[in-house]
């Protein structure tokens, strides 16, 4: 892959701790690290970001994740559903909603059959919020992925979906 400067390949940070490992261990295969590596890095980088947005709007990607979750699946969500939707645990979706519900975006509302169950839903503030964050989210993201020509960013939105069905599918018998 060219850099742009037509000096061939630029090297990443991957790229020199795996140079590293191999001069380490030489017989190791590193191959792994190299995706693996890149993935991780892409994810620390993005988080870093703190995607701007979001930023702006006072809120953490998770809280948005909570609003979001609230907003596309269009009907009230427990607790648990809504760590399920957002790969959260319990304690931190309720610590989430506790801030989100204090700045007004989020309601809380008992179950009449079970005391302890509580339904969450937007708040009209919520929902604007999420409705008019998310056309700007979706914009920082398509700039923060510019340096792909779209038929790659195709390509790496296939091979990772490939890569997360299966993850998705086989975790738990990799981590016997």
């Amino acid at each position: 892959m060219d850099n742009g400067t037509g000096a061939g390949p630029r090297e990443d940070t991957v790229a020199v701790v795996v140079r590293q490992w191999q001069s380490v261990h030489p017989e190791l295969d590193t191959g792994p690290m190299e995706v693996i590596g890149r993935i991780n890095r892409c994810a620390a980088l993005l988080q870093q970001a703190e995607d701007a947005p979001l930023r702006r709007a006072g809120l953490s990607r998770p809280e948005f994740d909570l609003l979001g979750a609230l907003r596309r699946t269009g009907h009230e969500l427990t607790p648990g559903e809504l760590a399920r939707e957002t790969f959260s645990s319990g304690a931190a979706v309720t610590k989430r909603l506790k801030q989100l519900s204090e700045r007004g975006l989020v309601e809380r509302r008992g179950d009449a059959r079970d005391r302890r169950v509580a339904h969450l839903r937007l708040t009209d503030a919520g929902r604007d919020l999420v409705d008019g964050i998310l056309p700007e989210q979706l914009a920082y993201e398509t700039a923060v992925l510019s340096v792909l020509a779209p038929d790659d960013q195709g390509e790496l939105a296939g091979l990772l979906a490939e890569l997360l069905g299966r993850l998705e599918g086989r975790m738990g018998s990799l981590r016997a």
